[in-house]
This record gives structure tokens, sequence and C-alpha cells, in this order.
């Protein structure tokens, strides 16, 4: 039910701040159409405003409702996505080597944008609905179903960085739902060991010229094979010794030996998955001038737009590496290299501080709110805009690998704002609803 109490008790600062990253964001994809004549090249201002002004109206709307209503629903929103994206791998359109959007002429809407939101909601019921529940492993296994299924699907697309997103938004859940940190460790474990793994080759082939030909057996697969049959042997002996003797060093064996079989496994996978173009972002990653004519342009192009802006930047609409067409993508990928060339450090601060006040106002409404289902939503939705900031970020300053997510509420495109707008929605409705049962 709407009431006035809960119209005016939502979180002014939080949805102020997103309102006026979205604004920023209109200002300088309209900056980023100016050509170096001074005329208009791009429209893509003006669709920006209607997705900007419709995700505040959602945002709005969703806020004058009861996210609790949501629960019963969440599982069927979720398998309604899931249906999407698989159609999407199948007849989507294809876009910057992506089958990830759907539509008709004009009109499209990337599914896997919603599929966030949607697995958000879908944990939160059910890392609710089994909080009493004594079999942590249980809890945790089904947990990382839900989130690999939507995650896999988007995979098959590919669109690798999208797919990203979801880990993140699986370890905060599971961390705030109270698992214990031994999964959470295990999981971060297997994705940091196996992008080592598949990073090594490359840094050996492209960065060392053939300096450590022994890195190169990461990429054998008899090796694959060979290490794969020790460690699952190993596994299998410890695991018995466990049960039988109840040993803590056991467990631990258990424990690290699962950790290298699956991320020796998943490396291996993901580097034969792995398209031309997203292998050459991760070495240019490592040196962009591998290819600065290539791979290595955007990152090249993004840091000197960047650094270019100095303190005070050059002046809206007065950026060089935009209207002369330096950065390729810039009004999505590379929105905030354009927002620091024109407006400097002082600027890349203040959006700095905006996100800032967004994500501690996300942590402030999990900490508050009385009800579980309402905590969980709001964390994984910190966890979703935390990881497009310092990747989207990190991304344009050089630190990151290019991967093409975009920057929340600032990058051109309809799916990814109103997704983020209807996050605020919810952790807008959740704050005003925070003390209720």
């Amino acid at each position: 039910m709407i009431r006035l109490r809960n119209i005016l008790d939502i979180d002014l600062s939080l949805f102020l701040s997103s309102l006026l990253l979205a604004c920023f964001g209109i200002l300088f994809i309209y900056s980023s159409g100016i050509s170096s004549a001074r005329t208009l090249a791009s429209t893509e201002y003006i669709r920006q405003i209607v997705w900007a002004v419709s995700g505040m109206l959602i945002a709005l709307v969703i806020s004058m409702l009861d996210y609790r209503r949501i629960y019963d629903l969440s599982a069927y929103i979720y398998l309604a996505i899931l249906l999407l994206l698989v159609y999407t791998v199948f007849f989507g359109r294809m876009v910057s080597g992506a089958r990830a959007w759907i539509g008709i002429g004009g009109f499209g809407i990337q599914p896997s944008e919603f599929a966030k939101i949607a697995t958000i909601l879908a944990l939160a019921r059910y890392l609710d609905s089994t909080r009493h529940e004594q079999n942590e492993f249980k809890r945790f296994a089904v947990s990382s179903a839900l989130v690999f299924i939507p995650m896999g699907i988007i995979l098959l697309q590919p669109d690798f960085g999208t797919a990203l997103v979801f880990i993140p938004i699986l370890l905060t859940m599971t961390f705030i739902a109270g698992l214990s940190l031994r999964y959470v460790f295990f999981m971060t474990a297997c994705i940091i060991l196996s992008g080592l793994l598949m990073v090594l080759p490359l840094w050996h082939i492209h960065i060392l010229r053939g300096a450590f030909p022994s890195l190169m057996i990461l990429t054998n697969i008899r090796f694959i094979l060979l290490g794969g049959i020790f460690l699952v042997t190993v596994f299998a002996i410890a695991l018995y010794g466990f049960l039988r003797f109840r040993k803590r060093y056991f467990y631990w064996i258990v424990y690290t030996s699962a950790v290298l079989l699956l991320s020796l496994g998943a490396s291996f996978v993901g580097g034969k998955m792995l398209q031309d173009y997203q292998i050459m972002r991760l070495i240019v990653f490592l040196d962009p001038n591998v290819d600065p004519r290539g791979s290595g342009w955007n990152i090249i192009q993004s840091i000197t737009a960047i650094g270019s802006g100095g303190v005070l930047g050059k002046g809206y609409l007065q950026g060089t590496q935009s209207h002369y067409r330096f950065l390729p993508q810039q009004s999505t990928d590379f929105i905030f290299s354009i927002f620091s060339e024109e407006w400097g450090l002082v600027g890349g601060l203040l959006v700095f501080a905006l996100f800032l006040i967004i994500l501690l106002r996300l942590v402030r409404i999990t900490r508050t709110t009385s009800d579980p289902f309402g905590s969980y939503i709001a964390s994984g939705f910190a966890a979703m805009v935390a990881f497009h900031f310092i990747v989207n970020v990190g991304m344009t300053m050089g630190i990151m690998p290019i991967t093409g997510i975009p920057l929340l509420f600032m990058s051109y495109g309809g799916s990814a704002l109103i997704s983020a707008m209807t996050g605020i929605g919810l952790s807008l409705s959740i704050y005003s609803r925070r003390f209720q049962h």
C-alpha cells in the first residue's frame, strides 16, 4: 500500500546522488557527441534524457511500493529473466562481439542488465527462507547455483564483463547472510588463482617474450590432465581421512586441493572460451604498448585524456580526446575519461564522492533494516554498484583490464540505467520501511 509517510521518508541523499550522476552522464554524453568542427554529431543524449527520466520515475514508483510484495514474485521474475537470457543467446542482436541484445528496429534491451537485479531478488529470497538452516554448505551451494546459472548463460553470449558482476553479488550477499567465511574465501581464492593461471601464459608470450618456457605448461592439455588426476587423488584420500578420523589437517588438505583443482580447470576452460579480442584486452592491460595502435589504443588514449585534464579540467565541451574521436566508445565505457578531461581532478573527486555516498547509504540500509530480505537486497545492490564503479574507473585509468562494464548512472545505455534506478527504487523502499516487521 502507498502511504504519504513512506513517500516523504525516502533517503534523499541516496536518490539525489544517483540523480546527479545521471545528469552528469547526460551532460557528457552530449559532450561526446560534439565533433572537432564544433557540430553535434550524435543525438545519444536525447535518448539518455528519456531513459534517465523514465528511470527516475521507476525509482520513485518502486520506492512508494512495499518491496516485500516482491518476495513471492522473485522466483518468477528470476525464471522469466533466465528464459529471456536463453532466447537472447540464440536470437539476440550481435553488438560489439556479443549477442546480448533483443529488440525491434531501433528499440532494444539488454536482458543481462536486468538479470543482475532479478538474481539479487531470487538470492535474497532464498537466503531469507533458509536463514535457520543448519547446513551452511548446502546454503552456499544453492546460492552459488542461483548465481552461476544466469552467469553461465551470459558467458555464452559471450559477455565476460557483465558475467563477472555476479561474483561480488554472490560473495557479498552470502557474507551478509552469515555464511562461514571459509566459503567466501574459497570462492575468492578460486577466482584469483584462476585469473592468475590464465594470465601467466599470456604474460610469458607477449610481455616476457618467452623468457620462462616453463609457464607454457599451464596451457598443455597433458599437464592439465595429469595435474587434475593428481589433485583428484589427493582430494579423495584427504576426504576419506577426514570422514574416517575427523582430523582438522585432512579438512584443510581437502579445501586446498579443491581450490587448486577448480582453479586449474577454470583457467584452462576460460583460456579456451575467451575470444581473440578478449585475450588482447588482457594482454594490453599488462602492457598497452604491446599494441599501441590496436588493442592498447583505448587505454593509452583514456589515460592521456584523464591526465590532460589536470586539476580543474579543460572546461565543459573543451575536451580534445573526445571531440577529435581519439576515444572509441567514449559515451559508454570511457565516459569517465571525458568527464575527467573536461572537469579535471576536482570533477573526478566529485564523482568519487557521489558514488561513496550511494555506497555508504546502501551499507546503512543493509545494517539498519529489521527485515533480512531487505538487508540482502541492499547488500547485493551495493556490491553491484561498487564493482561497476571500481572496474570501470579502474579500466579508464589503466589499472583494470577493459571488460566493457559501464559506469552506472553515467554511461550511455537505457538497460543499465533503468536497471540501476530499479535498484535505487528498491533500496529507497527498504529504507522507508526499515523499522517495519
